[in-house]
C-alpha cells in the first residue's frame, strides 16, 4: 500500500475494522488470561478487591461490546496517523509503540501497569506488573490485525474470520444477558 494509497483510506474502513480487530483481540486475550492469571481469585486480593469488579459482576458480560467505544477512540485516531501507521514497513510496530505508549505505560489517569499508577497508587509493584503481560499481548495482537487487514483487504479469509468471530462475541454477549 503506497502512502497516497493509505490517505485514501475512509474513517469508516479504518474506524469499523479497529472495532472489530479491538474486540476480538481483546475478548480472546482477555479469557485466556481470565484462565491462566486465575481473575477471580486475583480480583479478590486487598489491593484489587476495591478498584475491579467482581468477575461474576452481571456488568462483566458486556465487557465485549464495551469496546466498541475503545475501538472507535482507537480507529479515529489510527485514522488521522493513517499514512504513517498504513503502507509503511512495520506500521503494526509503530502502532503497538503508539498504543503501549498512550495506552498503556503514559495513560493520565492511575491505572494499574501504568507509571501513573505506580507512583500514585498503593498497589504493590507485584500487582502492577501482572497485568503487563495481559495488555501488551492484546494491544501487539490489535496491532498487527489492524495492519494487516487495513493494509490488506484483499485478504477475504481475514475479513471473514474477523467478521464472524465479532458476530459470535456478540451473540455470547447477548446469550450473557438474556441468561442474567
Amino acid at each position: 500500500m503506497s502512502v497516497t494509497t493509505s490517505e485514501r483510506l475512509s474513517l469508516r474502513e479504518v474506524v469499523g475494522k479497529t472495532v472489530v480487530a479491538h474486540t476480538v483481540s481483546y475478548a480472546i486475550i482477555g479469557m485466556i488470561a481470565f484462565q491462566v492469571m486465575s481473575y477471580p481469585t486475583l480480583f479478590a486480593e486487598p489491593g484489587l478487591r476495591g478498584l475491579m469488579r467482581p468477575t461474576d459482576d452481571p456488568l462483566l458480560v458486556l465487557g465485549p461490546a464495551y469496546q466498541l467505544v475503545r475501538g472507535v477512540v482507537f480507529g479515529v485516531a489510527f485514522h488521522v496517523l493513517r499514512s504513517a501507521l498504513f503502507g509503511v514497513r512495520h506500521g503494526w510496530l509503530r502502532i503497538w509503540m503508539l498504543l503501549v505508549a498512550f495506552g498503556i505505560l503514559g495513560t493520565f489517569g492511575p491505572s494499574p501497569g501504568s507509571l501513573e499508577g505506580i507512583f500514585y497508587t498503593t498497589l504493590s509493584w507485584s500487582a502492577h506488573a501482572r497485568g503487563l503481560p495481559e495488555v501488551l499481548l492484546q494491544s501487539l495482537a490489535l496491532s498487527g490485525l489492524v495492519f494487516a487487514w487495513v493494509g490488506h483487504p484483499e485478504r477475504k479469509w481475514l475479513t471473514g474470520t474477523l467478521v464472524v468471530l465479532y458476530a459470535l462475541l456478540l451473540g455470547v454477549v447477548v446469550l450473557g444477558l438474556l441468561a442474567a
